[in-house]
């Protein structure tokens, strides 16, 4: 795989401050806190399959790339590296995050992986969404951090189905996803029996 040279990036003044500010820090960055001046856009992107790239070249560094969201923040109008004295814009295709792995039971709580190796619990601070896609296919988000969420890998998504269960909700029989004392509805249980082979394929994207 190609890799972005380190040159670039530690060059660039806004960039290289910003990598020399996260890597001085220990611990998560309070990025909620901070609110410097916007200070442009930069050639970096997430791709939708979670490859971050710069210049057009995918970066090649796990470490760099951790240490880049850590410092990521979701502002209303776009997604901003930040630091305490400015924020740079990056493009994200689709969601920061991929969950890669799933791991425990729905009762004691479901944990998710993601592709930079971040744990989180689903429940309610790591909630999980449905959104429609393409076709009317579902597709899943789980919470990360902030409004951060990550992409539910199709097969993981496969698996968290498979853990699904029925229960009311306001009144109707929905199938959806429990963890710890959560749930988190996902379509009508009568939807969800409609469903044959193929189609369970193509409602799950």
């Amino acid at each position: 795989m190609a890799k972005a040279s380190d040159g670039p990036i530690g060059e660039s003044g806004a960039l290289g401050a910003l990598v020399a500010d996260a890597a001085r820090r220990k611990g998560p960055p309070p990025v909620h806190l901070w609110n410097p001046p916007f200070c442009g856009d930069i050639d970096m992107r997430i791709a939708r399959d979670g490859t971050w790239h710069y210049g057009g070249t995918p970066i090649g560094r796990p470490a760099l790339v951790r240490l880049f969201a850590s410092v990521l923040r979701r502002d209303p109008d776009r997604f901003v590296l930040v630091t305490p004295v400015e924020k740079l814009g990056i493009t994200v295709e689709d969601a920061p995050f991929l969950a890669v792995e799933l791991q425990g039971e729905p009762a004691a709580g479901l944990r998710l992986r993601t592709n930079l190796d971040e744990w989180v619990t689903l429940g309610p601070d790591h909630p999980l969404r449905f959104d429609a896609g393409p076709g009317d296919a579902l597709k899943p988000y789980a919470r990360v951090r902030g409004d951060l969420w990550a992409l539910v890998g199709r097969p993981v998504f496969y698996e968290l189905v498979a853990a699904g269960e029925v229960r009311a909700v306001a009144g109707r029989d929905m199938f959806g996803i429990a963890s710890g004392a959560s749930f988190f509805p996902m379509m009508e249980e009568a939807e969800m029996e409609a469903l044959d082979g193929p189609g369970v394929d193509a409602a799950l994207g």
